[in-house]
């Protein structure tokens, strides 16, 4: 049998598992903030009408742009992960500001720590092109 050259293995350009698993951290945060969207669309009232709108339409695009880049770093665009890290460390500060709901603190803190791991993971690093190949 012949030796398998992994630069020309077909799973070379496929995703590592630490790659994914942020790309879907990612995608399910910004689902959430699509629901989050809608929710203040449906709460919509005269007094606070221009509050609403723009709330809603930030949580959207935050949202669209959150499932782009988690869509986009699956298929190892390395423009992806910048953003993606951003998002992530707002998580972790929006984890602070809600100390008083633990519910809350708990999964932003783990879902973002968990996607900056991915995010940083010499596996992704190494896919992205970041990090010299061993």
């Amino acid at each position: 049998m012949d030796p398998v050259d992994p630069l020309s293995s077909p799973d070379r350009d496929r995703a590592p598992a630490p790659m994914v698993v942020a790309a879907s951290i990612g995608a399910v945060q910004g689902l959430v903030l699509l629901l989050l969207a809608g929710a203040e669309l449906a709460n919509l009232s005269t007094e606070r009408l221009a509050l609403g709108t723009t709330t809603s339409a930030f949580f959207a695009l935050f949202g669209l742009l959150l499932l782009a880049c988690s869509w986009a770093l699956t298929r190892t665009a390395t423009w992806a992960r910048g953003p993606l890290l951003l998002a992530q460390l707002i998580g972790l500060g929006l984890a602070w500001s809600f100390r008083g709901t633990w519910a809350v603190v708990v999964v932003l803190a783990l879902s973002s720590g968990i996607a900056i791991a991915g995010l940083v993971h010499p596996e992704t690093m190494r896919a992205l092109g970041d990090e010299p190949h061993a």
